[in-house]
């Protein structure tokens, strides 16, 4: 049983697999991207795992869980200041860290992209979204994730609470276009990562798991759909 298969035992994704043009997401981004991964987006779709762990999609519905939008480069950017100024500590060349990932409390998960020609070496690195700590493991981001979910692996930086209810995988749900009234919206379903990852930009305490509190929802509503 190889991990993706190992992976879908242990956490159900949807029924309908995803057709994803990876030719032109690898132009895009300059760069191949490891085939486990893309059998992994294919086979799940965008979305996050127990409510925390979510990865960067072709798909993702907002550019702050998108694998080809800004995301990466911006993160990227932060950490070549970090890593010039020595502000906090960074393992890595920054360009050799590729944000493929992000947490419910902020912290990023990247390929490390060493060599770049072979992404069948790449390993996987987590930083800490509020602190020095970084933390790396030797294999594939769809085997990090079974070690992850299955307790075999524990990342210092995640919640102890991670693995208190089964796992499970909710998938993302597309971003209302047009704009509507607040209260219309209430039982709308909206992507909870890219919700966090707005809402940290944007200066804002939310909560790592759990319900989003309404006062954010009405801001990221604001913002989105006026």
């Amino acid at each position: 049983m190889n991990d993706l298969e190992a992976l879908v035992r242990l956490c159900p994704p949807p029924n309908t697999e995803m057709q994803i043009n990876w030719n032109g997401v690898e132009a895009t981004l300059g760069m191949p991207l490891p085939d486990d991964y893309k059998a992994l987006a294919g086979r799940y779709g965008p979305g996050n795992f127990c409510d925390y762990l979510t990865l960067y999609h072709p798909h993702g519905p907002t550019e702050y869980v998108n694998l080809a939008g800004p995301m990466p480069a911006r993160i990227r950017a932060q950490l070549r200041t970090d890593y010039d100024r020595g502000t906090h500590p960074v393992p890595y060349d920054p360009d050799h860290l590729f944000a493929c990932g992000v947490t419910g409390n902020g912290e990023y998960l990247f390929w490390i992209t060493d060599p770049v020609t072979d992404s069948s070496r790449w390993r996987i690195a987590v930083n800490e979204a509020r602190g020095p700590r970084w933390f790396t493991y030797d294999g594939t981001i769809t085997s990090f994730l079974v070690s992850v979910l299955t307790g075999e692996t524990r990342v210092p930086q995640f919640p102890q609470s991670l693995l208190d209810v089964p796992p499970a995988f909710t998938p993302s749900h597309p971003v209302l276009l047009k704009p509507q009234r607040y209260d219309r919206l209430a039982s709308a379903p909206v992507d909870t990562a890219a919700v966090r990852a707005w809402a940290r930009e944007n200066g804002y305490d939310v909560p790592s798991r759990g319900r989003v509190p309404p006062e954010i929802l009405r801001a990221w509503d604001n913002a989105h759909c006026h």
